[in-house]
């Protein structure tokens, strides 16, 4: 498992729901390493601390082996790393792998997997109308990350899995009870139960439960 890419961005202005607002969805991948930090990676910014960014979500992971299957079926084989707004292109990590609560050594900084990325109307305006629908059909979200320890990161680094919780649930499994897919009581106490997803979460894991 490694980083195959580090990308950022800043916030600027595109065209989404009728008119210009502000985004960092679009990142390009930088060269050498780059410093990770509780919130942030330096040269990264959020426009919208209420969906991106922040402490649970202070790194965004994207797997490298979606981007062949996403440039055939969008019919763009020029899209780059980068492209779905991840700080961390990877390689060995997977959606129905990847549990919730793993702890890795990503380069100098130690990362911690705390939940899917949800996708967002901005997403849909940097690649096309319909990749929400489609990210969830397929079930390629991508994986947010705590920063347990800052350090820095480059492209090439290893990926090393220091310790995975028990009774955890994958990424995958954690976005179908979020969207509502599975509602199976016991997969919603474990995923209520994990220490690293955010208060946020649990609420809404907590309305699935009283359905």
């Amino acid at each position: 498992m490694k980083v195959l890419s580090v990308n950022v961005g800043r916030p600027q202005l595109i065209l989404a729901q009728g008119g210009p607002i502000s985004s960092g969805i679009i990142k390009h991948p930088v060269e050498g390493p780059v410093m990770v930090r509780r919130t942030n990676l330096d040269g990264d910014r959020q426009s919208d601390l209420s969906v991106h960014g922040g402490v649970t979500k202070a790194v965004y992971g994207y797997p490298s082996e979606y981007y062949p299957l996403w440039r055939h079926e969008l019919a763009n084989p020029e899209l780059s790393f980068g492209g779905f707004g991840e700080n961390l292109t990877t390689q060995g990590l997977f959606d129905e792998e990847v549990m919730i609560g793993d702890r890795f050594q990503v380069g100098e900084a130690v990362l911690v997997v705390t939940q899917p990325r949800m996708p967002c109307f901005k997403l849909a305006a940097r690649i096309t109308p319909d990749i929400g629908h489609r990210m969830i059909e397929t079930r390629r979200h991508g994986f947010y990350f705590s920063v347990a320890q800052e350090g820095s990161v480059g492209a090439g680094d290893e990926i090393w899995l220091l310790e995975r919780p028990e009774s955890s649930l994958t990424v995958a499994e954690l976005a179908s009870i979020y969207l509502g897919h599975s509602i199976e009581p016991e997969l919603i106490r474990r995923a209520m139960a994990l220490e690293s997803l955010s208060e946020k979460w649990k609420h809404k894991l907590a309305q699935r439960a009283a359905l």
